[in-house]
């Protein structure tokens, strides 16, 4: 496992990366004492690029993935989106900057039951004031091999053809960031592979930044990079790890 050293923001390409940790740290208190799940990550995500987040229980992928997409304040540091910092905005601002710029797919599904397939990707763009083309929607149906399903309801789809729903729901705004926490954790292995097929497309074909979370060896094996977290520090990465090797470096940090 290769270390991975802080990247500050004077030190950064010309053009700004898709996604810039500076120096976040995040303290959780309660009655009980304080925790800190993140202790002063520095880290960017470059643009078209696949990073898989792991780290053993506690380790802080979570809390890294909830504060980069604006879901939680930091407790100190910066999260900034193509060199925008999200420090200071309100929760109108941040829920309209999620809309436009981020993706989210997560191990639920999160689809609403009533709508149809083509009426759940088309959600976000109607969320955003902008009446969805028909080629758009059906663009990224195609795109996740739905093409065909538009006029089904969500319960008469299989666990995989949902998930693939929840990606071209996602796509279809064109975020600058895609946020995929454990996507594949309800699925079985051949499904997992076709999801994790189309994260890893989404990337090479049109040029996303996708993040994420997993506790798999395999899923993490289709990301460039491996980003291991332990106890709330970037402990090292490896690019372009087989299974074997990802598996053996989380070893090491369970250790």
């Amino acid at each position: 496992m290769t270390s991975t050293a802080p990247m500050r923001p004077s030190v950064v390409p010309s053009e700004p990366p898709a996604l810039l940790l500076d120096g976040i740290t995040k303290t959780y208190r309660s009655k009980a004492g304080s925790v800190e799940a993140l202790r002063g990550v520095t880290y960017h995500f470059v643009r078209g690029s696949f990073t898989a987040v792991m780290g053993p229980s506690g380790s802080g992928k979570s809390t890294l993935l909830q504060c980069a997409a604006g879901l939680d304040q930091p407790t100190s540091g910066d999260v900034m989106l193509g060199g925008n910092s999200l420090r200071g905005l309100n929760e109108v601002a941040l829920t309209k900057l999620r809309r436009e710029q981020m993706g989210f797919v997560f191990q639920a599904y999160n689809l609403l039951p009533s709508l149809t397939v083509y009426d759940n990707i088309a959600l976000p763009l109607r969320l955003t004031g902008r009446k969805p083309r028909r080629d758009e929607v059906h663009r990224v149906l195609d795109q996740v091999g739905l093409e065909g399903k538009a006029r089904r309801r969500p319960a008469e789809l299989s666990g995989g053809q949902q998930q693939r729903v929840a990606i071209a729901r996602a796509l279809i705004t064109q975020p600058a960031v895609f946020f995929a926490d454990e996507p594949t954790g309800a699925l079985d292995s051949s499904t997992s592979r076709q999801i994790l097929g189309l994260l890893r497309e989404a990337t090479d074909r049109a040029g996303q930044t996708v993040v994420m979370v997993t506790h798999d060896p395999v899923a993490a094996a289709y990301a460039e990079r491996v980003l291991f977290l332990s106890d709330g520090l970037v402990a090292g990465s490896i690019d372009r790890g087989t299974p074997a090797q990802i598996a053996a470096a989380m070893s090491e940090l369970e250790r």
